[in-house]
């Protein structure tokens, strides 16, 4: 799995045209590559990642070019918990779950943060609601959160040319050529979520394992570390939505 920035501007494109195009949220339509080069005069904020220290910043290149497509700098400034998250669109539950069956075993290192869209926060409410239906339970669903934050940020990412990582697409950047199903299938967020967490029931022991080395049990990433900078982060989201 790619760690370079550049991925996450087809996302950041689809982001600015969402604002001025009515998208319905059934659509389930994957973000491509198309559009980036077209933003430039736009004026529309983008969503900005704080790097926890376990993965390396936007290269130079890739700034230049957010900076163009969000029409705005890219900002270092850390996203607090609470803050710019998008959570504040949901209601409250009172019935919400308890943040030690979220995160039983603590968080490991550094965690980093992101504001969230409609479209992220949408994503997330997909992967919660297959976390109930394949009876993963809360805690399955922090590790999908989480594991969807670092690989595609929230966003259902379709095929992004010469940004992809081999043939991986959508919310987990799964892989047609490694038999988790079609390209149309895996772009679908239910797909592709339950084929996520049907693959963690399969992990011996899954729900007493760090989050980083469940998640990478299934994913198999060049990264196996990086999953769990955002257990916080994913954690605060399934307990406000689920």
């Amino acid at each position: 799995m790619k760690q370079h920035f550049t991925r996450w501007l087809p996302a950041i494109a689809k982001t600015a045209v969402a604002k001025t195009a009515a998208v319905s949220r059934n659509r389930r339509a994957a973000l491509s590559v198309a559009g980036v080069a077209v933003l430039g005069g736009l004026a529309v904020g983008g969503p900005v990642a704080v790097a926890a220290p376990v993965t390396s910043g936007p290269h130079a290149g890739a700034k230049a070019a957010i900076d163009l497509a969000t029409g705005r700098k890219t900002s270092t400034e850390a996203v607090k918990p609470g803050q710019t998250t998008g959570l504040d669109k949901v209601p409250t539950r009172a019935d919400r779950p308890a943040k030690e069956k979220l995160v039983p075993h603590g968080v490991e290192g550094a965690q980093s943060r992101i504001p969230l869209d409609d479209a992220q926060l949408d994503n997330a409410k997909a992967i919660v609601e297959a976390a109930k239906e394949t009876g993963v339970g809360e805690r399955g669903a922090v590790i999908g959160v989480a594991t969807s934050l670092q690989e595609s940020k929230l966003y259902n990412l379709g095929h992004l040319g010469a940004y992809n990582d081999h043939d991986s697409e959508g919310l987990f950047q799964q892989r047609p050529s490694s038999g988790w199903g079609t390209s149309e299938q895996i772009t679908d967020p239910e797909y592709s979520s339950k084929a996520f967490f049907n693959a963690l029931k399969n992990v011996g022991g899954w729900q007493e394992l760090p989050l980083t080395t469940a998640a990478q049990t299934v994913q198999v990433s060049a990264y196996p570390y990086a999953y769990a900078q955002w257990e916080e982060q994913a954690a605060d989201i399934v307990q406000q939505v689920w």
